[in-house]
């Protein structure tokens, strides 16, 4: 039921319109797409707000939320993908939210973590946020107007981590 839960999911973004990186900049609100990814509620859960995308096509891979209206960038490097998959389960309970509000401030970014480029999804090119020191990249699709679908695809991992996002703040109205 989960693969087919994958598929699903995978076939529903493989139909979307791809995007361009320039029509990205800005910041984005994300939420997690269920599709029976070991992943699904642990962003969520953690607080993550979303992604920032800058004028210059880098960008802030892992944003979250500190405190009402204070977003951090969080480093993906203290987060390795599959260490994170494995103790997924862990990371979707309140014992984790409690201990990563504490700690995220020592994760923080200290400069963006990622870049945007144009890459090749299934049959066309979009815009795909490609991770500086992790084997990530997260593919973009439109849904509508100021809405998005994300696929997150780690190297040497068949599953798929889903995820929507919502423009929040336009290209004119980045902050830190």
């Amino acid at each position: 039921m989960v693969d087919d839960l994958q598929k699903k999911t995978t076939d529903w973004f493989s139909n979307l319109p791809p995007v361009l990186p320039a029509e990205m900049i800005g910041t984005w609100r994300g939420e997690g797409v269920p599709s029976g990814h070991p992943l699904d509620g642990v962003l969520e859960n953690l607080q993550w707000f979303g992604k920032r995308f800058h004028h210059d096509l880098r960008a802030d891979a892992l944003l979250f939320q500190w405190r009402p209206g204070r977003l951090v960038p969080i480093d993906p490097t203290f987060f390795p993908p599959r260490l994170a998959i494995r103790f997924a389960a862990f990371g979707r309970t309140s014992i984790a939210r409690n201990w990563f509000s504490y700690v995220q401030r020592a994760f923080r970014a200290r400069s963006t973590t990622a870049s945007l480029k144009l890459r090749s999804a299934s049959h066309d090119e979009t815009a795909a946020m490609v991770y500086d020191k992790q084997p990530i990249v997260d593919y973009f699709r439109r849904i509508g107007d100021g809405e998005l679908a994300g696929m997150m695809v780690v190297r040497g991992d068949d599953r798929r981590y889903f995820f929507r996002l919502r423009r929040v703040h336009g290209p004119g109205q980045v902050r830190p």
